[in-house]
């Protein structure tokens, strides 16, 4: 059941987890020979981590994707030590291996504002140079979003995430530690006759108001932005936090899930999705399920009946929806 949706992982939406820039520092500054005076130093090639920021965001914003910093001041009379370059600053995501041409690591940034020097500037002309400055340094580095997995799993609490995990990978879930978060993902692998592999990873039940940080809000959602694809699990009768917050059906939870994902980051949405309707092994789940798909196959005839701040601007559009029962393994 699961297998038909391997053919989709080649197809990334316009989701984009790796990107490939030139970098060069700036050269060093003429000396002047006649007073020992030396040149500035070149302005050296950064790579920064930002929390908002994404290598689709940073494409659209440098689409020649070429970093150059500053060249040095000369040496003059009125200056005899050139100033220094200035540095040229890349804004990445957090996550990220930087690797270069030859595919050897130069680093991670894990946490925001971490910092990598990726392209030294030059040195300026001085004594040692014959007063002649140096050329900064060219290289071209890859960025790569270290995914934890090739599948997320999206759905609010007891949709049934854990059981799917469990039945599709036939394992407990393993608890992966990653150095870029606090929570841990489960992580659970599916392991195909011809030795493919996919993996999966079970995160942290999301509720409304995860955008603003509600629950594991944030947490949550920057786990998602490392999966390739997205398996929404929502339940065929609903779902109903507490006693106090108001019954949603399963149409409704999808609609919700999407806002939510929207709230956060508008470029989740644009990532392939799948939706596997779960506890089909319940009374009238079939005929709940046929009202869902109608609802589906025309989402904007029932966006009437939403608050006005819950809709998204845009439904997710579903590869394959398929009815499931993690229960029964149906």
């Amino acid at each position: 059941m699961v297998r038909c949706g391997c053919v989709l992982f080649r197809k990334y939406g316009n989701f984009i987890d790796n990107l490939r820039l030139f970098t060069k520092g700036g050269s060093g500054g003429m000396g002047y020979p006649r007073l020992g005076g030396e040149g500035g130093k070149g302005g050296d090639v950064w790579v920064v981590a930002h929390k908002k920021m994404t290598l689709k965001q940073l494409k659209d914003k440098y689409p020649q994707k070429r970093f150059v910093a500053g060249g040095g001041a000369n040496s003059c009379i009125s200056a005899l030590k050139g100033s220094k370059g200035k540095d040229c600053e890349i804004p990445v995501p957090i996550g990220i291996s930087v690797t270069d041409e030859n595919g050897k690591i130069i680093g991670e940034l894990n946490k925001e504002e971490d910092r990598l020097l990726v392209a030294e500037g030059g040195l300026g002309g001085k004594l040692l140079t014959n007063f002649l400055p140096l050329k900064g340094q060219k290289r071209v580095i890859h960025l790569d979003l270290k995914l934890i997995a090739d599948v997320g799993l999206v759905g609010f609490p007891n949709a049934g995430k854990s059981s799917l995990l469990s039945q599709i990978s036939h394992a407990k879930p393993e608890i992966a530690n990653y150095a870029f978060t606090t929570v841990k993902p489960e992580l659970g692998k599916i392991m195909y006759d011809d030795f493919n592999q996919i993996s999966v990873a079970d995160l942290p039940g999301l509720i409304e108001g995860a955008h603003m940080n509600k629950g594991m809000g944030h947490k949550f959602l920057k786990h998602i932005e490392r999966t390739r694809q997205l398996l929404f699990v929502v339940d065929i009768c609903g779902f109903q936090l507490s006693s106090r917050t108001k019954y949603r059906t399963a149409f409704e939870t999808i609609i919700l899930l999407t806002k939510e994902l929207e709230l956060y980051k508008e470029e989740l949405q644009m990532k392939p999705a799948l939706l596997a309707v779960n506890k089909m092994d319940l009374p009238n789940a079939l005929d709940k399920f046929h009202e869902l798909m109608s609802q589906l196959q025309n989402p904007k005839a029932f966006l009437h009946l939403f608050e006005k701040n819950t809709i998204p601007e845009r439904t997710v559009e579903f590869q394959h929806i398929i009815p499931i029962s993690a229960v029964t393994g149906e």
